[in-house]
C-alpha cells in the first residue's frame, strides 16, 4: 500500500474512534428572561404572601444573587447594558429608545444577539424589545403575535415553545421580555397594571388583598400603596405562569440540561424612591442563573454583579468570542480617526464573566461595581455615577442642583398623588425634601443603613472613605470614557 494512502488511513482511524458521535459536546443554549420593573417581590426573595412558583423553582435549581444590580435604572437605557455588556454612558443608549426620546447605540457596538449570530446560533426575540437601532440589536426572528402588549404569559410561552420544537439543530438564544409588572392601565394610561382578569386567555388571574401586603420601608405605609402593591404582585404571578410554561417546556424538549437560564428585571418596581433612582430598591434587583453544567444547585450567593457582566458571562458558558475589531488610528485626514492597517484587536466588554461564583456562596473577587445613570425619558435628566465596594457605596449626583424628576407613570401613580394631597412630610425612609433635593455627594454603609437614610459624606470621620471612592470612581470613569467625567472639573 502506498505510505502516503496508509498514512491518510491511519490518521482517519484516530479522528473517527477519538470523538465517536456519541460522545459530541451537547448543545450550548441560552433563554435570558427579562421582566419589566420588579424587585425582591418574589416567594425565593423572602415575600411571603406573593405567589411565584415559576421564579421560585428557577431559584431551587439555579444561583440566586443577593447583590445583583443594574446599572442604569431605566427600561431601556438597562436593556441596552444587558445586551452589551457596556455601560450606556460609553455606547450613546442614555436612555429611553421610543418616541420623541430617541436615544439609540452607536453603530461599532457589537450586540449578544449578533455575536451568538456570527458563531452559529439562531436568535429569537419574544416581548419587549425597547433598544435601537435595530440592525445593532437584530434577532433573527421575532414571536409576538398575539402577546397583547407582551403581558399575555400564556401566549408568549407558547410562541417560545413552538420555536423552540422547530426542526433546527443549531443551539438557540431566547430573549423573552414580558412588560409585566411595569404600570399601563387605567383611564390615564398609568393608574394600574392592567390587571383585568379577562384580558388575557389563557392567563388565571392571582389576585390579592391589600390587607395582605406588607409596605416595604422604603415605601410610605399608607392604604392607596397597599392597593397599588396589590395589583402589582398581580401582574408579577401574572408573568411567574409564562415562567412556568418555559421550565416545562425546556424539560419536555430535553433542553432543561443544556440551557443557560437567567431571570432577571431592568430595573426596579415602579413606585419612586425605586425605578429611575440609583438608590438600592431602584437597582439592587432579582438576578438567578441556572447553569446546566453547575454540580451544586439552590445556591445563594453574595456575589456583586451588575447587568455589564451579563453578556460577558453568556459568552462564557458559549465557549464563544466575539470577533476581533480593525484597529483604529488617527490619520492626517483632518484629524479624522479611521480604520487603520496592522492587526485586529479584541472586542472589549466593560463587564466581566461571573461563572466562577456561581457556586460559592461569598465571593470576595466579586465585591466592587459601578452603576451609570443619566435619563430616563428625555425630560427626565439626572445623572449619577455610583460606585459600591464592600459595604459602602457612594452616589456622585452630577446634576444635584436641579430637583429630582419623576417619570410620568412615577408622577401620576396613585402612591405619590397621595404624598401631595397630604402634604406629607416622609416617603418612607427619608423626608419628602431630601428625595426632591439631593447633596452632589451621598455616602451610605450599607451594613446597618439598607434604606440610605443616613448620609456620611460630610462626617469628618468618613472622609478617607470618600476620597478614596471617588478617586476609584474617577479612575473608572476615565477607563470607560465617561463624557460626564468633566463635571468633576467644571462644576
Amino acid at each position: 500500500m502506498n505510505r502516503c494512502l496508509y498514512a491518510m488511513l491511519c490518521l482517519l482511524l484516530v479522528f473517527s474512534t477519538a470523538v465517536p458521535a456519541s460522545a459530541a459536546p451537547k448543545q450550548k443554549n441560552v433563554l435570558v428572561i427579562v421582566v419589566d420593573d420588579q424587585g425582591f417581590q418574589s416567594g425565593c426573595y423572602g415575600n411571603k404572601v406573593i405567589k411565584t412558583p415559576g421564579i421560585d423553582m428557577l431559584a431551587e435549581s439555579g444561583t440566586r444573587f443577593t447583590r445583583a444590580h443594574c446599572t442604569t435604572a431605566s427600561c431601556s437605557a438597562s436593556r441596552s447594558v444587558i445586551m452589551t455588556g457596556l455601560y450606556n454612558h460609553a455606547t450613546g443608549h442614555y436612555g429611553h429608545a421610543h418616541g420623541y426620546n430617541h436615544f439609540s447605540t452607536y453603530t461599532t457596538v457589537k450586540s449578544l444577539p449578533i455575536i451568538l449570530e456570527e458563531a452559529g446560533y439562531r436568535t429569537c426575540s419574544i416581548g419587549k424589545y425597547h433598544l435601537a437601532p435595530e440592525y445593532v440589536y437584530q434577532f433573527q426572528e421575532y414571536r409576538n403575535k398575539g402577546v397583547q402588549g407582551n403581558r399575555n404569559s400564556a401566549k408568549m410561552a407558547a410562541n417560545a415553545k413552538e420555536w423552540i420544537t422547530e426542526d433546527d439543530d443549531r443551539p438557540f438564544f431566547l430573549y423573552y421580555c414580558s412588560s409585566d409588572p411595569h404600570r399601563g392601565g387605567g383611564p390615564d394610561g398609568y393608574s394600574n397594571f392592567n390587571d383585568d382578569p379577562d384580558h388575557y386567555p389563557g392567563v388565571t388571574p392571582v389576585k390579592y388583598k391589600p390587607e395582605q401586603i406588607v409596605v416595604p420601608p422604603w415605601l410610605p405605609n399608607h392604604q392607596e400603596v397597599k392597593e397599588e402593591l396589590a395589583e402589582y404582585y398581580q401582574a408579577i404571578s401574572r408573568l411567574d405562569q409564562g415562567v412556568v410554561s418555559l421550565i416545562n417546556t425546556l424539560k419536555e424538549t430535553g433542553h432543561w440540561e443544556d440551557t443557560l437560564i437567567m431571570f432577571l428585571s431592568d430595573n426596579g418596581p415602579p413606585f419612586p424612591g425605586a425605578k429611575t433612582n440609583l438608590y438600592q430598591p431602584g437597582m439592587n434587583l432579582p438576578l438567578i442563573v441556572r447553569d446546566p453544567t453547575q454540580k451544586k444547585q439552590g445556591i445563594t450567593t453574595d456575589a456583586l454583579v451588575t447587568w455589564a457582566d451579563l453578556t460577558p458571562t453568556i459568552l462564557d458558558y458559549c465557549e464563544v468570542t466575539p470577533k476581533p475589531v480593525p484597529p483604529i488610528r488617527p490619520t492626517e485626514n483632518n484629524g479624522k480617526r479611521t480604520t487603520g492597517r496592522g492587526k485586529p484587536v479584541p472586542y472589549k466588554f466593560h463587564g466581566r464573566s461571573f461563572r466562577s461564583a456561581l457556586s460559592k456562596e461569598h465571593a470576595p473577587d466579586f465585591d466592587e461595581h459601578y452603576a451609570s445613570h443619566t435619563f430616563h425619558e428625555i425630560t427626565m435628566y439626572y445623572p449619577m455615577r455610583v460606585i459600591l465596594s464592600g459595604k459602602y457605596k457612594y452616589i456622585f449626583n452630577i446634576a444635584h442642583e436641579l430637583p429630582y424628576p419623576f417619570a410620568s407613570d412615577l408622577y401620576r401613580s396613585p402612591t405619590w398623588q397621595g404624598v401631595l394631597k397630604r402634604g406629607d412630610k416622609m416617603y418612607g425612609q427619608r423626608t419628602v425634601y431630601s428625595y426632591l433635593h439631593r447633596p452632589r455627594h451621598e455616602l451610605y454603609d450599607l451594613s446597618v443603613d439598607p434604606y440610605e437614610s443616613k448620609n456620611l459624606a460630610f462626617e469628618p470621620e468618613h472622609q478617607e472613605t470618600l476620597e478614596k471612592l471617588q478617586e476609584k470612581l474617577k479612575a473608572w470613569q476615565k477607563e470607560t470614557k465617561d463624557p460626564w467625567i468633566l463635571k468633576w472639573e467644571y462644576e
